[in-house]
């Protein structure tokens, strides 16, 4: 079966976008509904493990185990929604909308189609909603960034890997390695020449060379 450039299957790829770009984006349906579509997403994608030769597993197991993560931010946006609702007096269903207009672009005849069909329905608070889901999605984080981001960094190992086997094995040796790599820039200071694993635990350790038995790691001779 055919692969792309980075040995995923085309129609799991599809998956993946759509995950990326409607189930993850920040104006979206409620948690419930993303929860879902998410699980109909993996079991797609478990479906076609066994159907070609690509790392469709790798990408399942990695989006699967996050789940709870990568979605929390829609508990979080779904809570904001509804104070807007309580405080405006508007239903749930059309703040909602609201939220889902942002989707759009400013410029389209759809966004302002949309536009004036809430503002008929929700009468004059429907500026001031407009503004605090605006400011609340502003507010949120984007965990489709998150997912780019799992994505490019798994990338290159998934291309590695095509020489080794063992895939457990592989598998814990890489989550090692992305617990005990320092940052060696971060936009928080406080995590810079740090690792994952520094920071969880507040407390510091060797290099994940010498953690992995390899020895003390010798100063470069200039």
């Amino acid at each position: 079966m055919a692969t792309d450039s980075n040995g995923i299957e085309p129609r799991a790829r599809t998956l993946v976008q759509w995950l990326e770009r409607d189930i993850l984006s920040l104006a979206g349906p409620d948690l419930a509904t993303r929860q879902l579509l998410f699980d109909f997403v993996v079991a797609e994608l478990r479906q076609r493990e066994a159907q070609d030769l690509s790392r469709t597993g790798a990408y399942r197991r990695a989006l699967q185990n996050q789940r709870d993560g990568l979605l929390a931010f829609a508990g979080l946006l779904d809570e904001k929604l509804d104070a807007i609702a309580q405080t405006h007096n508007v239903a749930r269903d059309l703040v909602r909308e609201v939220c889902i207009l942002h989707r759009k672009s400013e410029t389209s005849s759809a966004f302002w189609q949309g536009w004036n069909r809430l503002l008929s329905r929700i009468g004059r608070p429907f500026h001031d909603v407009y503004a605090a889901v605006s400011a609340a999605l502003r507010s949120t984080p984007r965990s489709s960034s998150l997912v780019e981001n799992l994505n490019s960094r798994l990338r290159v190992c998934l291309t590695n890997r095509r020489h080794l086997k063992g895939g457990r094995v592989w598998l814990g040796l890489l989550q090692f390695v992305f617990n005990h790599r320092r940052f060696a820039r971060s936009r928080c200071p406080e995590r810079t020449g740090k690792s994952p694993r520094e920071l969880m635990s507040g407390k510091p350790h060797d290099h994940w060379l010498t953690l992995l038995g390899l020895g003390r790691l010798q100063p470069q001779l200039i």
